[in-house]
């Protein structure tokens, strides 16, 4: 058995401030940007890089699914990693790895490499980004300063998610493509440097010593890949078969997961763990978010373009309060949790973002100021949540478990928004004959294309209703349950 090498740390004293602990908290917010900036500055060179390297439309798609399904896929199993053998060490094996992996793009010469540097890219993100969720965390030991630098980690990707389209604009008109990948290197050097100088290696006894849970560990990227795959191969409609097949073995993954650990000696994730109250509703809560973001992002998208006739520039424009609300919104979080307490800031952040997707299914058709009002209430509650269920979640977990806790955060996200997306995506197929992009504007058609909204829109707020239902009433903790979970805790 393996066991971590860590030499012994003298452990300073938690900071008191934000301020004292600015060059860690730097190195975290760009591993944050990274991610973010990433997945938007990409995106906008699709076209570009579809026509220098000859690729097909499902090659392209792959450019940014081989990320995607290899960045949620290995987050579970990287998080155990690092609980094991060191946060620090593996979120700066990742960084290394991302540096090299960006600066290969100049060497790519065709679209089969490029998919291959993307996949490599998402094994990079999975050994890093739940980290800076976990070892944020774990500098403070008061929950308002773990709130505010949750807060300021999170404020930082919304700045790389917001600028990333213009700057990738700007980039692609004086440079080739590759530079926008390339672009990463630095940011990952930025945050190496940070995370080495600013955060001390784990203890010794911070880690556990548990084997890793192998047959688990591919049952569960199975589970997840599987998940991330299957909607996005129904909705595309090529190969049903094929579509199908990949549902089968993931309901089959999932079953094998789930019977694996609960009968494994040291199973890879401990499900009494999950079960936890604080745990469960923070990842409810955090997947409702999810869902509504994807699904709303989506459905906006449809109805402004293809519904109103509004050009791409005006529809930018229209979606461009979210963005407002999500960077502007940042300095209320703290003193609003401070105010009405992490549980009740909780629930109440996801039922804003549930109300948000309902105004907008049921009142979008007419006209933009309730599209306004649905986007602010979502990127108001999206501010909170975000931040406060998985402070919520690494609360509720051992201390020796907190970075599989953050993988759990961002898988929980990840697979809601692949999920919300897939399920507007199919109603919409189903209840719009012919391709939206190419629909003419009659008014029947655009009857049932509003029809179509109203009903997509009514079944991504149940889904995320139900999940803050879920939230909500795991929230209330009963006697046993917390005499489980501080027994869990020694």
């Amino acid at each position: 058995m393996l066991e971590p090498s860590i030499s012994p740390v003298v452990q300073p004293p938690p900071p008191a401030r934000l301020r004292d602990a600015w060059v860690a908290l730097a190195g975290l917010s760009a591993v944050f940007l990274f991610e973010m900036l990433d997945n938007s500055v990409l995106n906008v060179a699709l076209p570009t890089i579809g026509r220098e390297l000859t690729a097909s439309t499902s090659s392209l798609q792959w450019v940014s699914g081989a990320y995607s399904v290899a960045f949620g896929g290995l987050m579970l199993l990287f998080g155990a990693v690092a609980d094991r053998f060191g946060r620090r060490r593996i979120m700066l094996i990742g960084l290394v790895l991302l540096t090299i992996v960006s600066g290969l793009t100049v060497f790519v010469t065709s679209v089969e490499q490029l998919i291959a540097v993307r996949a490599l890219m998402g094994v990079a993100a999975a050994m890093t980004t739940p980290g800076s969720m976990a070892l944020a965390f774990r500098m403070f030991d008061a929950d308002d300063l773990r709130v505010r630098a949750l807060t300021v980690i999170s404020t930082a990707g919304l700045v790389g998610l917001a600028a990333g389209p213009t700057i990738g604009g700007f980039v692609l008109a004086v440079a080739p493509w590759q530079m926008l990948i390339v672009a990463n290197a630095p940011i990952a050097i930025i945050a190496l440097i940070g995370i080495r100088a600013g955060i001390v290696a784990d203890r010794r006894e911070q880690l556990h010593r548990e084997r890793i849970d192998v047959v688990g560990a591919i049952l569960g990227t199975a589970t997840i890949v599987g998940a991330l795959l299957t909607p996005t191969l129904f909705v595309a409609g090529d190969d049903f078969p094929l579509a199908w097949g990949v549902a089968v073995a993931t309901v089959a993954a999932v079953v094998g997961f789930v019977v694996r650990e609960r009968t494994a000696r040291h199973p890879l994730l401990n499900l009494r763990l999950v079960a936890q109250p604080l745990v469960a509703s923070g990842l409810a809560y955090k997947a409702a978010s999810g869902l509504a973001m994807a699904g709303l992002s989506y459905l906006t998208t449809l109805q402004l373009q293809f519904a109103w006739g509004w050009p791409p520039a005006l529809a930018a424009l229209g979606m461009l309060p979210q963005v407002v609300v999500l960077l502007a919104s940042g300095r209320s979080v703290g003193p609003f949790v401070h105010r009405v307490g992490l549980d009740r800031a909780a629930w109440m952040s996801a039922a804003a973002v549930v109300a948000g997707l309902a105004v907008f299914a049921i009142l979008s058709r007419f006209g933009y100021p309730w599209v306004l009002v649905a986007l602010v209430l979502v990127a108001a509650g999206m501010r909170v949540v975000g931040v406060v269920a998985g402070n919520n979640v690494l609360r509720g977990l051992p201390s020796d478990r907190t970075s599989i806790g953050a993988a759990l955060v961002d898988t929980a996200s990840e697979l809601a928004t692949a999920v919300g997306i897939a399920a507007t995506g199919t109603i919409l197929a189903a209840l719009v004959g012919g391709r939206i992009t190419t629909m003419t504007s009659t008014s029947d058609r655009l009857a049932s294309f509003e029809d179509a909204i109203l009903i997509a829109g009514l079944t991504i707020t149940c889904l995320a209703a139900a999940l803050v239902a879920v939230g909500i009433h795991r929230s209330r903790r009963t006697p046993s349950e917390l005499t489980i979970q501080e027994s869990s805790h020694v």
